[in-house]
């Protein structure tokens, strides 16, 4: 922008023993750009100046981030939500900035009772084929799911503890420093270094039955059994996640969010491309996923 060029010039060539230019794009893919010392004269900081309201609507969408109701909520993806809120605020003599970071500090009520309920959907959907993978001798297959599921309670984390989670280049680092990480990292760890499916069913045990618990401390639904049991016939075990998602459903007091298949989770839980849940254009059209 223009308007960020006028601060190229003052700008000194180092700040804290950082260069503060960036180079030119690297030819071999026109994107990549690095921290580049020794230059003389004016730097490419790669600053950008934004009105606030113009940063809010480029990442929320301007209707939606104007006035949004549930439905809305549910297209906010939660990496944008954390780009709006988080970070620090030097100035803001308007008060603009503060009202808003705010009014999108977390999910209504009824958006993140939703979230939740999806995300135990998603937890059963697919906890019993870690073990139906390594029973067809399908150890890589067994090893994939097992790595979605830890993914997963690692993204649920973020649900019990109300706060948003960065998209997947951070949510390890942002996890570890989630209250509930000790608890629940010794059997996700476990999980991901298993290198047969008994150690790995028993990690995964572990870190669901806890998760569970986390979810009774909640007190948002009556307590439900933290107990992981028998797949029907099947010889391993699954926390029965389905019993946590109709207990949150219950709970939800608008009808339209209450009348949705949990499978109609928000956006970022039905879609897994970073690109599209990061385009507040592609977000705002997958309202229509809702039925409204």
């Amino acid at each position: 922008m223009r308007s960020a060029r006028r601060f190229a010039a003052p700008l000194p060539t180092e700040y804290r023993g950082y260069p503060v230019h960036f180079s030119s794009p690297d030819p071999r893919d026109n994107a990549t750009r690095k921290m580049q010392a020794g230059v003389a004269g004016e730097v490419d900081s790669r600053v950008d100046v934004f009105s606030w309201e113009l940063f809010l609507r480029t990442s929320l969408g301007a209707r939606r981030a104007a006035n949004p109701d549930l439905l809305d909520w549910l297209t906010f993806p939660e990496q944008q939500l954390l780009e709006v809120t988080s970070g620090e605020v030097f100035h803001d003599g308007l008060g603009t900035l503060r009202a808003d970071r705010e009014r999108f500090a977390y999910f209504p009520r009824d958006v993140w009772l939703h979230r939740m309920a999806a995300g135990w959907q998603r937890l059963g959907q697919e906890e019993p084929f870690v073990g139906r993978c390594a029973e067809a001798g399908d150890d890589l297959g067994s090893r994939l799911i097992a790595a979605r599921l830890v993914r997963d309670v690692m993204r649920f984390a973020f649900l019990i503890e109300r706060r948003y989670a960065p998209y997947s280049k951070w949510l390890g680092t942002a996890f570890r420093r989630l209250d509930c990480a000790p608890r629940l990292s010794p059997g996700l760890d476990a999980a991901v270094a298993a290198a047969d499916f008994k150690t790995r069913e028993d990690a995964l045990c572990t870190a669901f039955e806890e998760l569970a618990r986390m979810h009774n401390a909640l007190q948002v639904t009556a307590e439900i059994e933290p107990i992981v049991h028998g797949y029907f016939a099947r010889p391993y075990r699954v926390l029965g996640s389905e019993r946590f998602d109709a207990a949150l459903r219950a709970q939800i007091g608008d009808a339209r969010l209450r009348e949705l298949n949990s499978l109609q989770g928000a956006v970022d839980q039905v879609v897994d491309s970073s690109s599209l849940v990061g385009s507040p254009i592609s977000t705002g059209r997958m309202r229509a996923i809702y039925g409204d």
